[in-house]
């Protein structure tokens, strides 16, 4: 009984343990025991396109209007677009200075685009393809195009019909948990299946690949928020900054869940004496919207996929990138490491096929135990840090940032 109480992250762990000693050791079993890992990505290809597609269309049609806050939550909200594009252009500088390789099988499916206009007209017709179509082929811009376009529409919907599409996306996230469960299992597989045909350098080279984006993460946390931060208040942001990472940053760590943190963001907002008016509304939204850490992770994977596959990408490219990456990284699921089902929809940009793009998956799925927890601190903190900028900007509230003299107490 206390095994099945063990959590994903030590699975996960003893997966890799296992997998690297059996595939060092007993090579000879590790292609038998490699279908487990062909399976795993073969459920998450066959999951990620309708995920896309439903959550993100949810999302959009039950986005709620903050009335009289609407100004307070307009200027909120673009603030986590500014933070999660500028994490993403983080990412991308980051892995240009450092770039990283994956070990990845049938490589040559990866066909770099000739020129930019190349890139932009696959972008263009991709995203007029048939929702069908786009389901059924794994095209992950054509999913969102469809997704955005309904989910405007069913904005005008009944709130019965809505409530009815966030129980389908619920469910479908559901269904994403079932497949992350095997996570262990497919894990495994890969590990040792990777380990016996390449020896253990490549487990170094995840290692080189969860510095880089534990590094990426650690520069938007201590540079770019606090710079942004500044922007807004004129005022040391450091003390906030640190208070989160502290209070809220730690928890999400270990809980890897934005949602499941929503509880210690808005006791750690009432602290900060933050108007309740403004985070009751930004605190949740923040942990379905603010994932910088996402953006971080998609650009990061994604071009480590491109540079496997001797894909050369220009500065448009990369830019048109940081835009793909912070939309995907908006619509990501609440489910820990959710984030790496949109790898794919950022690889398409480059002509990566889905079923290398899912190997990529994978990889961020060995890695997890460590990215998945830096994501989810960056992502919950910065909730927090935001929405207390904003804040001061429009009460003009005269109190050192992150000081002890709030409006009301902690609750206890």
């Amino acid at each position: 009984m206390n095994s099945m109480k063990l959590g994903l992250v030590p699975q996960i762990l003893i997966g890799v343990v296992l997998g690297a000693a059996l595939g060092a050791l007993l090579p000879a079993v590790a292609e038998p025991l490699g279908i487990l890992g062909r399976l795993f990505v073969g459920m998450l290809k066959a999951v990620a396109p309708l995920l896309v597609l439903i959550l993100v269309m949810s999302a959009i049609a039950n986005r709620h209007e903050s009335g009289q806050d609407g100004r307070k939550t307009g200027i909120t909200l673009l603030l986590y677009l500014a933070g999660t594009v500028s994490a993403a252009f983080v990412a991308v500088v980051l892995s240009s200075v450092f770039p990283q390789t994956l070990v990845l099988t049938d490589v040559a499916e990866g066909s770099p685009p000739v020129a930019v206009s190349s890139v932009l007209t696959d972008v263009l017709f991709k995203l007029i393809d048939n929702p069908i179509n786009a389901l059924l082929t794994g095209n992950f811009l054509g999913c969102l195009t469809w997704a955005v376009l309904l989910g405007l529409s069913f904005r005008r919907a009944s709130e019965t019909f809505r409530n009815h599409l966030q129980t389908l996306a619920d469910g479908v996230s559901d269904v994403v948990r079932y497949v992350i469960r095997l996570a262990p299992v497919g894990i495994f597989g890969l590990v040792c299946l990777t380990v016996a045909t390449t020896g253990l350098s490549a487990l170094a080279g995840y290692a080189s690949l969860a510095l880089l984006l534990v590094g990426a993460m650690l520069v938007v946390a201590l540079l770019v928020n606090p710079l942004l931060v500044f922007l807004l208040i004129r005022r040391n942001p450091y003390p906030v900054v640190l208070q989160c990472l502290e209070t809220s940053g730690i928890t999400a760590f270990f809980t890897r869940s934005s949602a499941a943190n929503i509880p210690v963001n808005l006791t750690l907002a009432q602290r900060l004496g933050i108007s309740e008016e403004l985070y009751s509304v930004t605190i949740p939204v923040g942990a379905t919207v603010n994932m910088a850490g996402a953006a971080i992770t998609i650009s990061v994977l994604t071009l480590a996929a491109a540079n496997t596959l001797g894909i050369d990408v220009s500065l448009p490219q990369a830019l048109l990138l940081c835009v793909i990456s912070a939309l995907s990284a908006c619509g990501a699921s609440g489910v820990p490491s959710g984030s790496l089902l949109l790898i794919p929809l950022a690889c398409s940009l480059f002509g990566i096929s889905i079923d290398v793009s899912m190997q990529v998956v994978a990889v961020g799925f060995i890695i997890s135990v460590i990215q998945d927890s830096a994501e989810t601190a960056l992502n919950s903190s910065t909730d927090v840090v935001y929405t207390y900028a904003v804040d001061q900007l429009e009460m003009g509230a005269e109190a050192p940032v992150g000081g002890s003299q709030s409006r009301s107490q902690p609750q206890g």
